[in-house]
């Protein structure tokens, strides 16, 4: 009898543990609409990309063509997102007050500023929305076993000879206020083969799957 009340106990701490996992997947701060009521410009930055190839794959790119790999990964996700977000908007499900800065803008204006994809977390999130004027600063990072935008895996395929199994890794967006750096929402998800292969269609399915979506879309009235 003892030993089924501990199962029943360590069993019920052990579903209790899922829970809280599966809740932290997502996270929008509790005063997210305070913060977001006087948004007018997002403003979406390159993101950081680590491609966690096997040593054979390292063996047959430059240090280089790794590097370019990486940025071009950054970008692709970059521009995947602000797709994703012009689409929702033009279907209504976004209110037209919030405007995302097109990425050429914003890549301009940070390197102009001197800010890199390899440099940008030396700078605060204040810092980085006082550069680019924006209201809100989405940023992230891509652990990944290939590359998902369709020119690096293409150059990957060229430069090693073919293109790995399917991806797998994990990716985390999140949305910070420009004025104050809080953290607004974060959304933390592992890449699984239902994702999809290439970035538009992982960052499409992710944010489908997303209990709450883009947090902009509850602020549409």
């Amino acid at each position: 009898m003892r030993n089924q009340y501990v199962f029943l106990i360590v069993t019920g701490m052990l579903i209790s543990s899922f829970n809280v996992t599966a809740q932290r997947e997502i996270y929008t701060h509790p005063e997210f609409n305070s913060f977001a009521k006087d948004h007018k410009l997002i403003a979406i930055i390159p993101f950081k990309a680590i491609i966690k190839l096997r040593p054979k794959e390292m063996e047959k790119l430059s240090e280089e063509e790794y590097k370019t790999l990486l940025l071009d990964e950054g970008l692709s996700v970059q521009s995947a997102l602000q797709t994703y977000y012009l689409k929702r908007q033009e279907q209504g499900k976004v209110n037209s007050k919030y405007q995302v800065q097109p990425v050429m803008n914003t890549n301009a204006l940070l390197t102009k500023a001197g800010i890199t994809q390899e440099n940008y977390d030396r700078f605060t999130v204040e810092e980085l929305a006082r550069i680019l004027g924006a209201d809100a600063i989405v940023h992230g990072e891509l652990n990944s076993s290939k590359p998902m935008s369709e020119g690096a895996s293409m150059a990957m395929g060229l430069a090693i000879g073919f293109y790995g199994s399917t991806n797998t890794g994990d990716i985390s967006l999140n949305l910070s206020d420009g004025k104050t750096g809080t953290l607004l929402w974060k959304y933390d998800k592992t890449l699984s083969r239902s994702l999809g292969s290439d970035t538009q269609t992982v960052i499409n399915n992710l944010m489908k799957k997303a209990t709450k979506k883009w947090p902009y879309e509850e602020l549409r009235q």
